[in-house]
């Protein structure tokens, strides 16, 4: 969910820029089944605009009026969302609606935060009841600081407050580093940051692509990435190699086996896989197997894709399996919640 926030507080200073006013909606609390969990956002502008939201459509509207006390007198206040009686998913949403008008401190933290790939939090004080209570409102934990997100100043809930506490770790933006620049990887880039992923694109050093050839990409590199950017490369990072060169795919592995991604994937058969790894390990003899584990090829899952968006899709799926630490199964097969 960081991609969404993201997105929030960056919709936020265009509006500021404008002198438009902002109200933040975050769902605290469930009780019973919704289309979102606790923990999901979306920012009213006082023009009508919305950015985000918090369940398939059903709930926003309603949102947006009761966000219109909070524009004019600036208290946050609670709102329930009974959904038992309009909706299929039967539950009943708990939502904080609240001023966003986060410090310039706060704001420029965030930043470097988000750039260094940090991990921080999003707490907020809340009451499962309608309308205004003293204490009510959110903070941002930023490198153990604490930030009230409506700019106010003040202590955040302590032990035994008649308040409740949501707590939200929000992790670095997942990214995907795709080797590559051919049609598939343009597919690929598209459909990734239409995620909210973060994606990066290495190019040959023989291609003539800019950025501008990959809608959604936010770095551009030609024949390797610099020591910096393989800093970078985390447990919320993804590796695709589609180069449609094998020596290339060669070339990448080996600079990237001292990285810790989530997940490598392999565009091509599976001897194409295993032929790689074997000239990988002769080369490499100390690479670790925790590397090689997180190697999959050919990469994606079995869901009959011939064109190069329905590779993307099964490229993607795949990767949301292995971070997630799930087993493809139709919905309709699962017991229990179905997004759970």
């Amino acid at each position: 969910m960081t991609h969404e926030f993201k997105d929030i507080v960056e919709a936020y200073l265009k509006a500021k820029d404008q002198d438009i006013k902002a109200v933040l909606a975050t769902v605290v609390d469930l009780n019973g089944s919704s289309y979102r969990k606790p923990g999901v956002r979306m920012l009213i502008l006082e023009n009508g605009q919305m950015i985000g939201a918090v369940s398939g459509g059903c709930v926003e509207k309603d949102i947006e009026r009761k966000a219109q006390s909070v524009f004019k007198d600036k208290q946050p206040i609670m709102m329930t969302y009974d959904g038992r009686f309009r909706l299929g998913c039967e539950g009943v949403l708990y939502i904080l609606l609240e001023e966003f008008s986060p410090t310039k401190e706060c704001i420029q933290l965030f930043k470097t935060i988000i750039s260094d790939r940090n991990d921080f939090k999003i707490c907020s004080n809340y009451i499962k009841d309608e309308g205004y209570f003293p204490g009510l409102g959110s903070y941002l934990v930023l490198r153990n600081n604490r930030y009230w997100i409506s700019g106010k100043t003040g202590s955040p809930l302590k032990s035994g407050d008649d308040l409740s506490l949501f707590e939200q770790k929000m992790p670095a933006c997942f990214k995907l580093v795709i080797f590559g620049s051919e049609h598939d990887a343009v597919q690929l880039c598209q459909f990734a940051a239409l995620n909210g992923w973060d994606v990066t694109i290495v190019a040959g050093p023989l291609e003539s692509k800019t950025i501008a050839n990959f809608p959604g990409a936010r770095a551009f590199y030609t024949a390797s990435l610099d020591a910096l950017e393989l800093k970078k490369i985390d447990d919320e990072t993804a590796i695709m190699l589609m180069s449609h060169n094998f020596a290339n795919d060669l070339k990448f592995l080996m600079e990237l086996k001292d990285t810790s991604p989530a997940y490598i994937g392999l565009l091509g058969p599976s001897h194409r896989k295993e032929k790689l790894l074997s000239q990988l390990i002769e080369y490499c003899p100390e690479i670790s197997e925790n590397y090689v584990d997180q190697i999959h090829g050919p990469a994606g899952l079995n869901i009959g894709a011939e064109t190069p968006q329905e590779i993307a899709i099964s490229i993607l799926s795949e990767i949301l399996t292995v971070i997630r630490k799930k087993n493809p199964i139709r919905l309709k097969e699962k017991k229990g919640s179905i997004h759970a």
